[in-house]
């Protein structure tokens, strides 16, 4: 039996969203089989769902397990992104992931030609502010993160919101060195010390950039890109107060 369409995924993720219920990824397993498969299944569910009216894309996460594995991009719908303190409420969460990251600002309007020609260093040179993030971490897929990685990809990089901390200057620093402290509820509070499995959030950006603008759209100044876990993925129980700390940076909270 051939496998099911993208079409089809496309229209089971829309469901799953729309009504709040999981679908078993594992008759899609052959359905993405490539990135580009699943970056046509993203657009299409942000198209079905109209998370882009203005067809602008402010808020991206960006990241891999390593330099040396092919970085996966998500533009993000811009109704789960949340300024510091944030409560959940009633906002889908049934994995309660969370991971502690870093937000990277863009300070001018970068296209495709712009993009091509960027290192870390030179995309570095074009971000103005950063500030500590919340990713909220869920999936439409009864495997949760388990589901394959391309059909992650396909679902947002198992997404589910992001919270924002204050904007402070963006300056390069020694990130090895970097602390990030987060605290779940009355559990305590974890210490990660350069922990960021890219080495440095500005990693990401030459690749990121060179993405968003692939389809000839202009990554506009005060365009927000999340870097990464230092944390890996910890779960949060319902109603707990979660806080990360990065020292020297600055802070973010929600309560889920």
């Amino acid at each position: 039996m051939p496998a099911p369409s993208l079409d089809a995924l496309v229209d089971r993720l829309v469901t799953a969203r729309r009504e709040r219920q999981a679908v078993e990824a594992a008759p899609f397993a052959e359905t993405v089989r490539t990135a580009d498969d699943a970056y046509l299944v993203q657009a299409a569910v942000a198209n079905e769902l109209d998370w882009f009216p203005d067809g602008e894309r402010r808020h991206w996460k960006s990241g891999g397990p390593s330099r040396t594995a092919t970085l996966g991009h998500s533009a993000l719908p811009p109704a789960g992104v949340w300024t510091s303190p944030a409560r959940l409420g009633d906002w889908p969460f049934a994995l309660g992931g969370i991971e502690a990251e870093l937000a990277l600002r863009v300070g001018v309007d970068v296209d495709a030609e712009r993009a091509a020609g960027l290192d870390v260093d030179g995309a570095s040179d074009l971000v103005d502010a950063m500030a500590v993030s919340i990713e909220l971490v869920d999936s439409r897929y009864v495997e949760g993160t388990k589901a394959p990685p391309l059909l992650r990809l396909a679902d947002v990089q198992v997404h589910a919101a992001l919270v924002l901390g204050a904007w402070g200057p963006y300056a390069r620093r020694d990130w090895s060195a970097q602390r990030c402290h987060v605290t779940l509820g009355e559990r305590g509070t974890t210490t990660f010390t350069g922990s960021l499995a890219l080495g440095d959030p500005a990693w990401v950006l030459p690749a990121w950039l060179r993405h968003a603008t692939a389809d000839g759209r202009v990554v506009r100044a005060g365009t927000v890109v999340t870097t990464g876990t230092w944390c890996g993925l910890l779960i949060a129980r319902p109603g707990e107060r979660v806080a990360v700390a990065f020292d020297g940076i600055g802070e973010a909270e929600v309560t889920v």
